[in-house]
């Protein structure tokens, strides 16, 4: 994986441990896709799934701090989790193979390095920053939203 140049006070991942959480991410994308693939659950619920988590960007058309906070809720494992377990709870299978979809899309993301975002915008993640300007100084860093300078975290 490509070691993106990050200013260490950004509050991102650095070196070996973003490669490594990365790594996880890759893990997390494969070892789902085998287990739902193992399940014998369809493919359709895959295709249909695998990108709905994206949806949760829409919430930046209510400014960073929201939609950050939307993005992070639905791309934390924690919701998955519950859905795998409320799905063993009722015996459920569908929430099963929505819960190992969900949770390889989060390992997709990781793996791409999108990571959880800060309230600074989107591009700013806890895997360091994304997009075209990923290489540029933290202190060189502007808001999107209002042009101002972004502070190193």
């Amino acid at each position: 994986m490509a070691n993106i140049v990050i200013n260490e006070s950004s509050g991102a991942a650095t070196g070996g441990v973003r490669d490594l959480l990365r790594w996880e991410g890759v893990a997390l994308f494969v070892g789902m896709t085998l287990f739902y693939w193992i399940s014998g659950a369809p493919w359709q619920i895959y295709a249909l799934f695998f990108f709905a988590p994206d949806l949760s960007m829409l919430a930046y058309l209510a400014g960073p701090r929201i939609g950050a906070g939307v993005y992070n809720l639905v791309h934390a494992t924690i919701a998955p989790l519950l859905l795998a377990l409320g799905g063993i709870a009722t015996a459920e299978p569908v929430a099963g193979s929505i819960a190992m979809v969900w949770f390889a899309h989060i390992g997709f993301d990781r793996a791409l390095g999108y990571g959880l975002k800060y309230d600074a915008g989107f591009r700013f993640t806890h895997l360091g920053r994304i997009g075209k300007d990923a290489t540029v100084p933290a202190t060189k860093a502007e808001n999107p939203t209002t042009g101002n300078k972004i502070k190193a975290a």
